[in-house]
């Protein structure tokens, strides 16, 4: 028998560290090659880390939130044959939790702490594994079966007899994990975690629910004066950062102008009903959104200033020349901007396939970096939720961003009575260091006469 010690392995071109978002592993678990161990976070990007050996778990090497640097060691596991590290006095973990093989500079936060397993294996730290002689485990083959073994059991359907936590103790689980349980009614104090610490996931309320109508539920009025302590990792916190970034950094100028979109309106349900192009391809369904990209790449044209990244630190602005639109959008994690990358060059129907695309990508959670990044103005839209007017934080370090606010048939008075029309108010927020109060007008004005008249967005 031997130990192997797995490293972050470079997760992406340039980056240097990444934030550890999720366990799928705890000390005990026997894993498979190519079992998934833990989840980390770099620039929006989600990588998952699988196990290249068999074995089992002796120590993990980071908790939930920290930020880990690329070649430091994550776990160590317990394999047969030699495995990567040399069976020394060394090789158990030093006072210091730094496991064999890893240099001081490797070094961790302190490797959390081995519960006692359901098939009697006792442990000390769980940098320090307590010998063998004393307390034998489990044969570190994962093909190994023994009748006696409920670790895996106990993973695939947690332990459903009573509360599973003490009175006041606060459940463990993620954002998502959160969502979903309140919208189910599902009292999480009540959900056995089978993660890391007890923590919740989408699996344990899945086996919750699979109890069926003895499933308790937040009901009643009972007073409740519990607080929840959410720590802020991962998407959560690269949002915070960056918007917190944006309002410290950028003087927001906010400008709304209301937008009579029933001409648009009838265009779009008449395009609509041509299911297929001049050559028999199949067409997208048209959004608002590519009209919009479409009079906004025109409206840039005439105001090149709004195509900009600002360099605060170097004092200079990036005036582009593609328009790569950041399209906000809201996914079961937090909220993400995918790219249309050069919309100068798509027409309605290749902007909109791509915003689809970009969308399903982004909800699903596999948008790459690239898709993700790039972007140099933003569209953010809440649809029938768009409110009247919204002051939108312009995404760092573009210069503007165009706010999309919900349609509604409102009376207008056109000389001689009052008609119904279709309006919709566009908010927008620029930064003031580069773009003046004037420009801004210009821009959102020029927009509002393409969509107002949205035969001239075909006109070149």
């Amino acid at each position: 028998m031997g130990e192997h010690v797995i490293k972050l392995p470079d997760v992406g071109e340039g980056v240097a560290e990444a934030e550890l978002v999720e366990w799928h592993v705890k000390v005990g678990d026997l894993v498979r090659e190519d079992t998934v161990l833990a989840a980390v976070m770099t620039d929006k990007a989600t990588v998952e880390i699988p196990s290249p050996v068999d074995g089992e778990i002796l120590w993990l090497g980071a908790e939930i939130g920290d930020t880990v640097a690329i070649g430091s060691p994550i776990v160590r596991l317990k394999v047969a044959g030699e495995g990567n590290v040399k069976n020394t006095p060394s090789s158990e973990s030093g006072a210091d939790g730094i496991p064999a093989g890893a240099s001081h500079g490797d070094r961790l936060p302190p490797a959390q702490n081995a519960a006692p397993s359901s098939s009697g294996l006792s442990r000390g730290s769980a940098g320090s594994p307590e010998p063998a002689a004393s307390h034998p485990r489990r044969s570190a083959d994962p093909r190994d079966k023994p009748e006696d073994d409920g670790v895996k059991k106990d993973r695939a359907m947690p332990s459903l007899s009573g509360a599973p936590r003490a009175e006041g103790e606060k459940p463990l689980a993620s954002p998502a994990v959160r969502l979903r349980a309140k919208e189910a009614g599902i009292d999480l104090r009540q959900v056995p975690g089978s993660g890391p610490a007890g923590r919740i996931s989408h699996e344990d309320i899945d086996a919750f629910l699979a109890r069926g109508p003895q499933v308790a539920r937040a009901t009643g009025l009972a007073r409740k004066d519990g607080v929840e302590d959410i720590k802020v990792v991962g998407l959560r916190r690269k949002i915070a950062e960056k918007m917190a970034l944006a309002k410290s950094r950028i003087p927001h100028i906010t400008y709304v102008e209301e937008i009579d979109v029933t001409a648009l309106e009838e265009l779009r349900a008449t395009l609509n009903k041509e299911k297929r192009g001049a050559k028999g391809t199949e067409r997208p369904k048209l959004t608002l959104l590519p009209f919009l990209m479409r009079a906004m790449v025109k409206a840039i044209g005439e105001q090149p200033n709004l195509n900009a990244l600002f360099d605060d630190d170097a004092g200079i602005i990036h005036r582009h020349e593609g328009i790569h639109i950041g399209i906000a959008a809201q996914t079961p994690n937090g909220l993400v901007v995918p790219v249309v990358k050069h919309a100068e060059a798509r027409d309605l129907w290749d902007s909109a396939a791509e915003v689809n695309r970009l969308a399903d990508a982004a909800k699903a959670g596999t948008a790459s970096r690239e898709e993700l990044s790039g972007s140099t103005i933003t569209i953010t839209s809440l649809g029938a939720m768009g409110g009247v007017a919204t002051t939108p934080v312009i995404n760092y370090p573009e210069v503007a961003i165009v706010g999309v606010n919900k349609m509604m048939v409102r009376p207008v008075w056109d000389g001689t009575q009052f008609i119904p029309r279709k309006m919709m108010n566009l908010s927008s927020s620029f930064d003031h260091r580069v773009i003046d109060g004037w420009d801004a007008a210009v821009f959102v004005q020029r927009i509002k006469a393409l969509l107002e008249t949205p035969a001239l967005i075909f006109v070149d």
